[in-house]
Order: C-alpha cells, then sequence, then structure tokens
C-alpha cells in the first residue's frame, strides 16, 4: 500500500525544500524525495561552496596589498587543501541545517531517486531497488539541473573538470583553461586567477557575462585583464587534444585559429533540466528544450503535477526557484499568491568585481522601445569605497523617460551583490526616480552610490 501524503515533493534544492517547509506550514502531510544531498547543487556544489572559495581568493589579495593599509607581512602562503576544505565544511554545515529544518517541520525525507507512476504516485527506488511508493493529489518536481556538455569536451574528472572537479581539485594548477563566462565561468576564472593560476577565459558570445548590460560586462573585462587573465571573446573551441598532464585547446577567434595549452579546462557552457527518468513518458507535462513548461504557479499540462526551479526554466537561480516553491505551494493552499516577475530577479556573479543587476538592459530598454533616461555613478567618487581601498566600480540605472518607473540596475564593484536588493524592491514596488530621490541613504555608505545614480539620470547628481 502507498503511503498517503497531501504533497510529494520530488528534489530536496532550494526550491523543493523549501516548498516542502512552506506546504509544512500550512499543516499539509508532506513528503519529499531526494536522491543525493539536501540542499541540492546549489548548497553542495553551486552557490554556497564556490562563496567560500572566492572569499578565500578575497583574502589572498588583501594579503598581498596590504602595503596600501599600513601593514607588511612576509613569507605569506595558503594551504590549498585547506581552502578546499574550508569550503567543503561550510556546505556540510548548511546541508546538515536543511535536514535539521525539514524534520523540525516535520517533512518525511525518502533517501532515493522518485519516479512518477500513474496520477498522484510516485515510486522511490535505491540502488535499482524499490523502497516506497507513495500517493498525493499534488507532486511538485523540483529535480533541477546539471552541466552541459559539448561534444569532444566531456569531463573526463581529470584533465577537463565539470563544476564539481573545480571545486575538489587535488592541488592549484599552474594554468586553467575556463570555458563559458556567465556566472559559474566569471567566478572560477576569478577564483583560479587570485589564487595564483595562469587563467584564459573563452567566451562564444562577444562579450563576457553576455546577460549584463554591456557597459557593465566591459568593465569586468577590463579588470580581469588588468589582473592578469587572457579573456577571448568571439571565440569557439574547435577541439581538445589530450596529453599527459596537460591538454590543448584549438580555438577559433575572429583572427583565425590558435592554439592554447594549459594543466586543466573547466567546461562551464551552460546547464540542461533533470527531465530524464522521473516518469514524464505519459503525461501531459510538456518539455521545451530540457526544461518543463508551467503557468505563472508551477501547474504543468497534467493535472496535480507542478514543476519549480531549474528544471521549469530560467532564470536558473536559487532564490528563484525557492521563491517559485512557495508561490506553488500557496497556490496549491488557496492562498491566490502573487504571480513571480521574473523581471524583479535579482542576478549576482560573485567574482572580483562583484557584478550584480536586476530589470532591463539599457540596451534592451531600448529595443523594447523606451525612450531612457541614463544615470551613472562612479565608485571613486564615494568615501566610504575609497576608505575601504576599492575605488573601482560603479552604478548604473536605466529609467523611462517619461514615467520615471526604474527599468533597470547594474552595479560592479566591492559587495554590489548585497546592494542590489535596494533596486530590487523598488521595482517590486513600482517605485520611480521620485521615491528613490527622496529616500535618504545612510553616510558613509557605499550604498550612497545607488542614491547619486539615480540622481544622475536625471541631472541633479552631487558628488562628481
Amino acid at each position: 500500500m502507498a503511503e498517503r501524503f497531501d504533497l510529494i515533493v520530488l528534489g530536496g534544492g532550494p526550491g523543493g525544500y523549501v516548498a516542502a517547509i512552506r506546504a509544512a506550514q500550512l499543516k499539509m502531510a508532506v513528503a519529499l524525495v531526494e536522491r543525493e544531498h539536501l540542499g541540492g547543487i546549489c548548497l553542495n556544489w553551486g552557490c554556497i561552496p564556490t562563496k567560500a572559495l572566492l572569499r578565500a581568493a578575497e583574502i589572498h589579495h588583501l594579503l598581498h596589498h596590504l602595503d596600501a593599509f599600513g601593514f607588511a607581512a612576509d613569507n605569506i602562503r595558503f594551504d590549498f587543501a585547506k581552502v578546499i576544505a574550508r569550503s567543503r565544511a561550510v556546505a556540510g554545515q548548511l546541508s546538515a541545517g536543511v535536514k535539521h529544518l525539514l524534520r523540525k517541520n516535520k517533512v518525511r525525507v525518502f533517501d532515493g531517486h522518485g519516479r512518477l507512476a500513474g496520477p498522484g504516485k510516485l515510486v522511490v527506488a535505491k540502488e535499482g531497488r524499490a523502497v516506497a511508493e507513495l500517493a498525493a493529489p499534488h507532486i511538485i518536481l523540483a529535480s533541477g539541473a546539471r552541466a552541459r556538455v559539448l561534444p569532444g569536451i566531456e569531463p573526463d574528472g581529470r584533465l577537463i573538470w565539470s563544476y564539481k572537479e573545480a571545486m575538489l581539485p587535488p592541488g592549484l594548477p599552474k594554468s586553467l583553461i575556463v570555458l563559458g563566462s556567465g556566472a559559474i565561468g566569471a567566478e572560477f576564472a576569478s577564483f583560479y586567477r587570485n589564487m595564483g593560476a595562469e587563467v584564459t577565459l573563452i567566451e562564444v558570445m562577444d562579450r563576457i557575462l553576455p546577460v549584463e548590460d554591456a557597459e557593465i560586462s566591459a568593465f569586468v573585462q577590463k579588470a580581469f585583464v588588468k589582473q592578469g587573465m587572457q579573456v577571448l571573446t568571439g571565440a569557439r573551441v574547435q577541439g581538445v587534444r589530450r596529453g599527459t598532464d596537460s591538454l590543448t585547446a584549438v580555438v577559433e577567434t575572429g583572427e583565425g585559429v590558435r592554439e592554447i595549452t594549459a594543466e586543466r579546462l573547466i567546461s562551464a557552457v551552460g546547464i540542461v533540466g533533470n527531465v530524464e527518468d522521473i516518469g514524464l513518458e505519459g503525461t501531459a507535462v510538456r518539455v521545451e528544450k530540457t526544461h518543463i513548461l508551467t503557468d505563472a504557479y508551477g501547474r504543468t499540462g497534467e493535472a496535480g503535477v507542478y514543476a519549480i526551479g531549474d528544471v521549469a526554466g530560467p532564470p536558473w537561480l536559487a532564490h528563484k526557484a525557492s521563491h517559485e516553491g512557495i508561490i506553488c505551494v500557496e497556490a496549491i493552499a488557496g492562498l491566490d499568491p502573487h504571480p513571480l516577475d521574473t523581471a524583479n530577479i535579482p542576478g549576482c556573479t560573485y567574482c572580483r568585481p562583484q557584478v550584480a543587476s536586476v530589470g532591463l538592459t539599457e540596451a534592451a530598454a531600448r529595443a523594447r522601445g523606451h525612450e531612457v533616461r541614463v544615470g551613472r555613478f562612479p565608485f571613486i567618487g564615494n568615501g566610504k569605497a575609497i576608505a575601504l581601498g576599492e575605488p573601482e566600480g560603479m552604478v548604473k540605472t536605466v529609467f523611462d523617460a517619461r514615467t520615471g518607473e526604474l527599468l533597470g540596475a547594474h552595479m560592479v564593484g566591492p559587495e554590489v551583490t548585497e546592494m542590489i536588493q535596494g533596486y530590487a524592491i523598488a521595482r517590486t514596488l513600482e517605485s520611480t526616480e521620485a521615491e528613490l530621490m527622496h529616500t535618504v541613504f545612510p553616510h558613509p555608505t557605499v550604498s550612497e552610490t545607488m542614491h547619486e545614480a539615480v540622481l544622475d539620470a536625471f541631472g541633479r547628481v552631487i558628488h562628481i
């Protein structure tokens, strides 16, 4: 006999476990099925452990620039194994925390691979053997996504790495090629370069961080080059020759074909949804480009089946997945939640310098027919940034010239990932330039650059 629940959640990542906890808060009997690690890719192999690595790289950079603050130190060194071990410990601590939260909220966790087995049913298998049969009127698919693999450049765990191998290296490679300059590629390139590796970053598009505003992309590329990174844009890897302990990438660029040799290559060229072997065959669930199609509340074409997070399409962000999970559960409970507006979801990249944005780029705003007013403010005009020794950065705002609507905001510099939520709140509240101008920002803070960028868009900037 199948165990009965009000809700079954397939996948324990940031979408799935949050959905399960919210459902439990709403007095539902909830089952959560997870085949690997509670917290999913984000907590165990993505968002959290990479930030621990990047923090180490920031410290390494600071220790080699102590003279600017009046300090001196000799024989500065690091234990790379301990750097990696700390990253894994941070992930482990938080995974244990998720387990505690689920237990606290009385969510039943089933260890194994879940698969739909007919209307309202799901079978859990472990090592090829069925271990549980579950039934519920509502099933949320939160199976996540995995790294995209390019033919001929398949990760082998030795010379070519996926994100997992890149976070568990046996040692610091002397040279490294990073293929793909989205958030994952940019962060790994930044980490390894700041730890001392020679890094070549290759991007097929005409600029790195191609989803960001063009000015921000150009700023980051200039910073990367200044740090000693080689950056190739408009470049395509034709193939890879693997050697004993190194590889050579054959790269087609606008200037011809060239060969680049390095000890390791990290492939970071996007993701594909985990839609295989979860029982979608014979259902009305529609899949397009490896992602499940849903409505604004996570409902699929199959009654009682929902999808959230990375498997439900872009933007592929943990905070988007969590919010989708809450909306989906509240809709199931009849609470009439507000649909998610993906245009108000901030994106963050934690390289050095950090990048954060929300809303439309300037080019996208113009393409949609907006007459825009654009404001910019450099960190060199901000007292707190100068005092921190971090004067390189900028804030850019894009407004509708007619209505004053904040269409987009784009930031690059120290801790901008902590500040972007201010603009995200403004967009959610449908604020105009008037409310932002009338807001009093504390002094001295780096956040004052946000105010000044708004003022600049309307000819009222003070400090430049």
